[in-house]
């Protein structure tokens, strides 16, 4: 998945010699949870939220609160998840993209990102969720692929879902076949079956969730 093509440039970083009154200006005219700032020989310096903007003396230069200055950003070949990932690290929905060569390229938006995610074949193709759990040093998603693709399911989707007490929660989404054998089948490997959706109402929790984590760091 190519997210060259969702990198926007409507809004220039500030100069860290523009005034804090400029920062705040753009904070009134936006939605965004933070504003990128350069020097001026281009080179990216980090992000100033909202929250601390607002605090700091609006007759001031920007470079007088580098300290505020948060260093968050992803590369342009970095993967959609770890794209996501970092957006939910830091409670952002703006997220400054730079090239190899540390070049300030422009910035993704959360909304585009989360996009991405709904249209991927886990939520959108018709299938059932199967959640399971196994030792995490007992457990290979090769193993779990196999035990699925024996009962003539298709795998169209798996990751790691939670961690406890030194056991891993795998959540799968399944096409192709109902859940009875394949679940049969993980017990007899020694997976405990968390949960077991035939319809799509886990697809839409998470769903919501997602929705959710946008609303909440739009906010």
């Amino acid at each position: 998945m190519n997210l060259s093509e969702y990198i926007i440039n409507d809004i220039k970083p500030l100069l860290n010699t523009d005034l804090v009154s400029d920062l705040q200006l753009m904070f009134n005219q936006l939605t965004y949870s933070h504003i990128p700032v350069k020097d001026e020989h281009g080179t990216y310096l980090g992000c100033i939220s909202e929250t601390d903007a607002h605090c700091f003396d609006a007759n001031k230069p920007l470079q007088d609160y580098r300290h505020a200055g948060e260093g968050f950003f992803v590369r342009d070949n970095t993967n959609w998840l770890d794209v996501l990932e970092a957006f939910a690290q830091n409670s952002a929905n703006i997220m400054p993209v730079l090239n190899s060569s540390n070049k300030y390229l422009g910035y993704y938006e959360l909304n585009d990102v989360i996009g991405l995610f709904n249209e991927t074949p886990f939520f959108s193709e018709n299938g059932a969720i199967l959640i399971v759990e196994k030792g995490l040093q007992d457990y290979s998603f090769s193993e779990v692929s196999q035990i699925v693709e024996s009962n003539d399911g298709k795998l169209l989707g798996a990751f790691i879902s939670k961690i406890e007490n030194d056991v891993a929660q795998i959540t799968l989404k399944i096409g192709n076949s109902g859940l009875s054998d394949i679940t049969q089948t993980f017990r007899r490997y020694s997976y405990n079956i968390v949960s077991g959706h035939e319809e799509d109402s886990y697809i839409d929790g998470l769903k919501e969730r997602s929705d959710y984590l946008k609303k909440y760091l739009d906010i």
